[in-house]
């Protein structure tokens, strides 16, 4: 009699965690998200988090069982304070790379940009001579097309100067007041940001193109199997296509 109910109290609590289901879906999970790289993830003006991995996210969570926060932060730190635990995964236009695949493991990809040079709509400079001729050249910091920029300074015959920002919404205040020549960034954050400005992409940089993923701890294979099955889901849906018209990513 004791050992069989002792039995079936461990056999309920085992059943318990099993139709629980992994730790991490009995809590918030936070996602990081840049806070000024619209239209993937931004703080709005009334101080929200938004965008389209944002509500993309948020879909997913839904769907797969579990709550999310999404966490403002400054780009270059965010794969530190991921792997540092302070936060559980990063859904913000983080391009997949084979230095950040070293770090962290990547979902799916979900979305394909290219790497352009905004420049004010009245620059005559070609897009090569803003390369050639010590121009002041924005860029992200910690982002893709930084490590591009640092690579293509290397080469011969290049004559520019980097400035970094903390955002790419700062390189576009400094734009128009002649404190850079241009701000180099993904082409997808330049078709928002030239809406109603005047502004206009100089050219695109001869790279293959990006693909955008989620990025998690190396440890979390749960975690991104369950992201890869809810952006699976995702872009199945209807809600995908609406997604993207919304946030004008078709």
């Amino acid at each position: 009699m004791g050992k069989g109910k002792h039995f079936g109290v461990l056999g309920a609590l085992v059943l318990c965690m099993v139709l629980a289901g992994p730790a991490w879906a009995q809590k918030t999970l936070t996602n990081g998200i840049d806070f000024g790289f619209p239209p993937f993830g931004f703080v709005d003006t009334q101080g929200n988090p938004a965008g389209f991995d944002v509500e993309s996210v948020n879909w997913i969570a839904e769907q797969m069982g579990f709550t999310v926060r999404h966490q403002p932060m400054d780009w270059d730190g965010i794969i530190p304070a991921l792997n540092a635990n302070k936060i559980d995964f990063i859904a913000s236009g983080m391009s997949i790379t084979e230095e950040r695949k070293k770090v962290v493991n990547f979902t799916i990809p979900y979305y394909q940009v290219t790497q352009v040079l905004v420049v004010n709509e009245g620059e005559e400079t070609s897009f090569d001579d803003m390369f050639t001729t010590g121009k002041k050249i924005g860029v992200q910091r910690g982002t893709n097309t930084h490590t591009l920029l640092i690579d293509m300074a290397k080469e011969p015959g290049k004559n520019f100067d980097i400035v970094a920002y903390d955002s790419t919404d700062l390189s576009m205040q400094d734009l128009p007041l002649g404190r850079i020549h241009g701000s180099a960034m993904d082409s997808s954050i330049a078709r928002e940001i030239k809406k109603g400005r005047p502004f206009k992409v100089a050219g695109t940089f001869d790279v293959e193109p990006d693909s955008y993923g989620y990025a998690v701890r190396k440890a979390d294979t749960e975690l991104l199997n369950t992201l890869n099955e809810g952006l699976e889901k995702l872009m199945a849906d209807p809600y995908w296509s609406e997604l993207k018209k919304k946030w004008d990513l078709e």
